[in-house]
């Protein structure tokens, strides 16, 4: 296949997000992207967020993680304290969180672990209250939620001068959606105590969306704040900031078979949530439609199973130690 030939890029800040209009610089100039098009709201990303859960292997992926990986990081934390501080930023319902704490409590048992939560959304802080409330094994475990955005809760800890420190906190998917992605892994770095560490949970730059963003992003309505970021955006973060991290590169699958079944409300949902785009399939140019059902089924996009579309969702985990390497190289 040909490369893409260079795009023209025109904006219309007036519209109610950034419209695009992209065109070849040839005769067969196309519409990339019309009005029509929209972003989706914070309640249709959380109804096809769902749908992708349903369909992938992504939890099962960070279950893996958890089992083969987890521990050996959790028992070096704490450093002999009597209680372990954790915070989880974007923490959604809580059943990663709790699992992660379960590991916690093992490799530390008796131990009180101080849980803090970091999580915007009312309904999610609901539905994490809820879980704790039905989980007879967290007796040990202290829960304070804060219902604020990561910005947020950065601006109150810096008004209110007292900045408490974590032995673990945990970014799990969420960077996507914060508006300046150095500056809050950095204030969050800063939050770690001595033998602390941060896990990042993002998306490998192997898998199928680092292929589809790289082509087809600018044609695509912009989200709110929304980042469309992989492992080497976090990294490259990190070493600017000299941090010591390691990154952990585990396979994760979504099955989009139904995305090329014309009429199947499922594939539209798909196909919503991997654009971004609120009916997608109804709303964009006929050329663009067809160009990304194509992108979709190309080798770094997905793979074929049991004659199943199997696209890749790879991820990457990635750990963080408090310590900078400037720290490292002194002498004791």
């Amino acid at each position: 296949m040909d490369p893409a030939p260079e795009m023209k890029r025109t904006r219309f800040p007036s519209m109610n997000f950034e419209a695009e209009i992209l065109t070849a610089p040839h005769d067969n100039s196309e519409l990339y992207m019309i009005p029509s098009m929209r972003s989706l709201t914070a309640e249709e990303y959380v109804e096809a967020f769902n749908s992708f859960l349903a369909h992938s292997t992504e939890h099962q992926c960070m279950d893996k993680f958890n089992m083969e990986e987890m521990p050996n990081i959790m028992a070096g934390l704490g450093n002999g304290k009597s209680t372990v501080n954790v915070l989880g930023v974007g923490s959604g319902t809580g059943e990663q969180d709790l699992k992660m704490i379960r590991i916690l409590q093992a490799a530390h048992p008796g131990v009180l672990i101080d849980n803090e939560i970091i999580e915007p959304n009312p309904q999610h802080v609901a539905a994490y209250k809820e879980l704790v409330n039905q989980a007879p094994d967290l007796q040990n475990v202290s829960f304070i939620w804060h219902q604020l955005t990561s910005s947020e809760y950065e601006q109150k800890v810096k008004e209110e001068g007292i900045q408490k420190k974590f032995d673990f906190i945990h970014m799990i998917q969420m960077l996507y959606r914060v508006e300046d992605i150095p500056n809050t892994i950095k204030f969050y770095h800063s939050c770690l105590d001595h033998h602390g560490k941060l896990l990042i949970i993002i998306l490998s730059d192997s898998s199928g969306w680092a292929s589809l963003w790289k082509k087809y992003r600018h044609c695509l309505p912009s989200t709110d704040s929304g980042h469309y970021i992989t492992s080497s955006g976090i990294t490259d973060v990190l070493e600017r900031l000299g941090v010591e991290y390691r990154v952990y590169e585990f396979p994760s699958g979504w099955d989009i078979t139904e995305c090329f079944i014309e009429g199947d409300p499922a594939g539209g949902c798909m196909m919503d949530f991997l654009t971004g785009t609120k009916n997608f399939l109804g709303t964009a140019p006929l050329g663009l439609r067809r160009q990304l059902q194509e992108a979709l089924c190309q080798p770094e996009c997905s793979s074929k199973k049991d004659g199943r579309i199997i696209f890749s969702n790879n991820l990457s985990m990635i750990v963080v130690e408090s310590w900078s390497r400037d720290q490292l190289q002194k002498p004791s």
